[in-house]
């Protein structure tokens, strides 16, 4: 092992550093709370000691915001810092912040299918976009395009778009979230504080007392909740936080005409296991009317990788 490059993962909860070895590949990973730190060169200067490492030459970072210059400012935590202060005070050559979906899209050619959990559709058109989508604390949406040998990633913030709602009940819950939110993008559905959203107005739709859950609360009591049990709620958020999730990524493939698959990534659908597989998330996928034929042969991917963002931010160094 070379020792010598890192390369992180910075969400809005948890920053998660790794070595790289001479494969390219993470070692020696480590999550950080990024609560406990007052920047990304302070958790960095802490993984380092905690791992006898005096120095690192190069290091590449996915953050969960969007990256447009030097200064850069996380979107769901309060760390806020200038690429080139860190890269001097970290005393390293190099140093890359990219948006973390862009990183987890330059991961995805180089995923293993045993970390490929594929649901529904035909095969990948060769050389043809690919879509990323995942909720986390966020809504992460990026692209893959194809540039000669090279793969070219998408830097967005789709998940701010605006949410189109089909059922009745969905647009009951909108109407509630329209009063709380000056505009209710997609991330306000299709995020961990997006299911506690939606468990939120269906309750007050229904004349039920305020309750908190936790995203972890929703998704486990979810799954095991029946129409008749005292977490119903749970279970219904549960099943249009997947409906939802499917219409996006249908919306997402047409636009980037990306019949080399959907991914999905992020922290939530990785753990719904087959609860996801079994859910309206492929039905409502391909419901887009005359354009059904064309997303029934796109095939979808849960990204089940450990390390995906950081497999990601390899590939820059």
């Amino acid at each position: 092992m070379s020792g010598t490059r890192l390369v992180g993962d910075v969400g809005g909860t948890n920053a998660r550093f790794a070595l790289l070895n001479d494969d390219n590949q993470p070692v020696s990973s480590s999550t950080l709370s990024t609560g406990d730190f007052p920047s990304l060169g302070a958790a960095v200067t802490t993984y380092l000691a905690d791992h006898d490492i005096d120095r690192i030459t190069a290091a590449a970072v996915a953050v969960a915001t969007p990256v447009t210059g030097d200064a850069v400012k996380l979107t769901n935590n309060h760390w806020s810092f200038s690429i080139e202060e860190t890269r001097r005070q970290l005393g390293i050559d190099t140093l890359h912040v990219i948006n973390d979906f862009t990183a987890l899209a330059l991961s995805v050619p180089h995923l293993p299918e045993t970390e490929l959990l594929r649901i529904g559709g035909g095969n990948e058109v060769p050389d043809h976009a690919k879509a990323i989508i995942g909720p986390g604390t966020g809504l992460g949406v990026s692209g893959l395009i194809p540039c000669g040998q090279h793969w070219t990633a998408l830097q967005g913030e789709g998940g701010h778009v605006s949410l189109s709602v089909r059922t009745a009940r969905e647009q009951a819950v909108y109407q509630v979230l329209a009063k709380r939110f000056r505009h209710v993008s997609a991330e306000r559905f299709l995020s961990g504080p997006g299911l506690v959203n939606i468990v939120a107005a269906l309750r007050d739709i229904d004349g039920l007392p305020e309750r908190d859950y936790s995203p972890a609360d929703i998704t486990t009591n979810g799954m095991a909740a029946g129409a008749d049990s005292e977490h119903a709620a749970c279970a219904e958020a549960l099943a249009i936080f997947c409906q939802l999730l499917g219409s996006c990524a249908g919306n997402l493939v047409l636009t980037l005409g990306a019949e080399g698959g959907v991914y999905v990534g992020g922290g939530i659908v990785p753990r719904l296991g087959e609860f996801f597989v079994r859910s309206g998330f492929r039905e409502q996928f391909e419901a887009k009317g005359r354009m059904q034929g064309y997303l029934e042969r796109v095939p979808s991917f849960v990204i089940q990788s450990p390390y995906p963002a950081l497999v990601g931010a390899a590939q820059l160094i």
